[in-house]
């Protein structure tokens, strides 16, 4: 068992503290890795604000990389000294949806059996099944993906949620491919992630959407040929008019609201794409005229994760960002210590950042 500092959400919109926990010694099929970085996902301030359970004391952090220290019975696929992403989607195999050969949708996925905990022993909900704001957490081995040691942790980990989920909607997800067009609503950490993996997947126009011109300064980075301010002009019009008047082949929402999602409904050409990434929150309804889904064709997907597989994503997108065809870098936008994750969650807010990364 070792104790180590980490980040934990203690009630409802309460700031964050950095205290001791207690990280026990792996069981069968876990592994405790030494995190070396973690970015700051808006998936935290969600478990911070309540707004995915109850389940408070919560450890925060999810969107990691670092090494294997110690593994348990039965682990075969890593090894301590490993380099690894942490994911939250540990496949498990024998689900339906692993024995029809679709194991990116695992049903049930694994975590760490054993709980972490306070020093007095109340156990810790991990965020995502992970908790990375921490010094050392535990995982099940299967949420252990190896890649190649030379990448920068801070760049890498980044795979394990907001850009995988991004890149994956477009690609995954979407289908992007050679010569299409893409519009992208919402450009934080998801929404550049899909416009940098319809950038990778060779789309002809990529056109990005928001109302931070900010926003739209960091999608330019990520591969977006054209950009359109929503608060100064009407999105569906906007897309059409920059498409020949017949809309995107894939219009990805990576907002999560019925509005935006309306929007890139009606955006989309003919019998186009539309992927949802956004995450709504529970109250929110969505009215769409029945014949109009009907007669305009196509596909209305939702995108969990971006369909990825970590075992085959995450080692390709590191050497494609290794080979300069993925800008990962581009994402960090600063480096933070632990006690700065509070701070980092409100530029988050504010629009300031686009991955605050703690590093240890």
């Amino acid at each position: 068992m070792s104790d180590v500092r980490a980040v934990v959400a203690t009630g409802r919109g309460e700031p964050v503290k950095v205290v001791t926990i207690r990280v026990p010694d792996p069981g069968p099929g876990e592994a405790v890795v030494r995190v070396q970085a973690c970015g700051v996902c808006h998936t935290d301030l969600h478990y911070r604000e309540g707004g995915i359970s109850d389940d408070y004391p919560f450890l925060l952090g999810h969107e990691a990389a670092g090494v294997v220290e110690q593994v348990g019975d039965g682990v075969v696929d890593v090894a301590p000294g490993d380099f690894v992403v942490l994911n939250w989607r540990a496949v498990c195999g024998v689900c339906r949806a692993c024995k029809r050969g679709r194991p990116q949708y695992c049903f049930d996925t694994h975590n760490a059996a054993q709980p972490m905990t306070l020093t007095d022993g109340t156990p810790l909900s991990p965020a995502l099944g992970i908790g990375a704001f921490a010094e050392k957490t535990l995982v099940h081995a299967g949420q252990c993906t190896k890649v190649d040691p030379a990448a920068r942790p801070a760049v890498a980990g980044l795979l394990g949620c907001g850009v995988m989920a991004g890149i994956g909607a477009a690609v995954n997800t979407g289908g992007a491919g050679p010569g299409d067009t893409v519009a992208v609503i919402g450009c934080g950490g998801v929404g550049d992630g899909a416009i940098a993996g319809a950038a990778m997947a060779g789309a002809r126009r990529i056109i990005a959407v928001d109302t931070d011109p900010v926003k739209l300064d960091w999608a330019r980075r990520f591969g977006a040929t054209h950009t359109l301010n929503a608060a100064e002009s009407d999105t569906v019009e906007g897309i059409r008019e920059l498409t020949g008047g017949v809309g995107a082949d894939l219009v990805v929402e990576a907002v999560g609201r019925p509005e935006t999602f309306t929007q890139a409904f009606y955006a989309r050409d003919l019998a186009g794409t539309v992927v949802l990434v956004g995450v709504p929150t529970p109250e929110m309804e969505l009215e769409l005229p029945l014949l109009d889904v009907f007669s305009r064709g196509g596909a209305i997907k939702s995108s969990w994760y971006g369909d990825c597989l970590p075992e085959r994503d995450f080692p390709m997108l590191v050497e494609l960002y290794q080979q300069g065809r993925l800008p990962l870098e581009e994402f960090v936008t600063e480096e933070i210590a632990l006690d700065q994750v509070e701070e980092a969650f409100a530029k988050m807010h504010r629009g300031e950042v686009l991955r605050s990364v703690v590093v240890f």
